[in-house]
């Protein structure tokens, strides 16, 4: 059974940072691409930021020069370094998996991020 665990989410100030941590265990296929995805109340979920086996990145408008993805493939963990932080960032942040040869998408269970004064 494949497992994807957040880590990493908090209360901060603005202009503050965090970094936000994700592991896949239970691995059955070769991971494709690891991704941050957010939920705000009221708001769709959106990608974040992304990185695939190949290391290609894709950021949110958003997010682009604040935040940054990075990928440890020995250990099957993903990071996302939030700079910058702001109110609107604000939000459960999701870490989603894709592998190789299945379709289906694996979600952590999310983390909590509050950028507040």
């Amino acid at each position: 059974q494949v497992q994807v665990v957040e880590s990493g989410g908090g209360l901060v100030q603005p202009g503050d940072s965090l970094r936000l941590s994700c592991a896949a265990s239970g691995i059955i296929f070769r991971i494709y691409a690891m991704g941050w995805y957010r939920q705000a109340p009221g708001k769709q979920r959106e990608l974040v930021a992304r990185i695939t086996s190949g290391s290609e990145t894709n950021y949110a408008d958003s997010v682009k020069g604040r935040f940054i993805i990075s990928r440890d493939n020995a250990k099957n963990t993903v990071h996302l370094q939030m700079n910058s932080l702001r109110s609107e960032d604000t939000a459960v942040y999701y870490c989603n998996v894709k592998f190789w040869g299945n379709a289906r998408d694996y979600w952590g269970q999310g983390t909590q991020v509050t950028v507040s004064s």
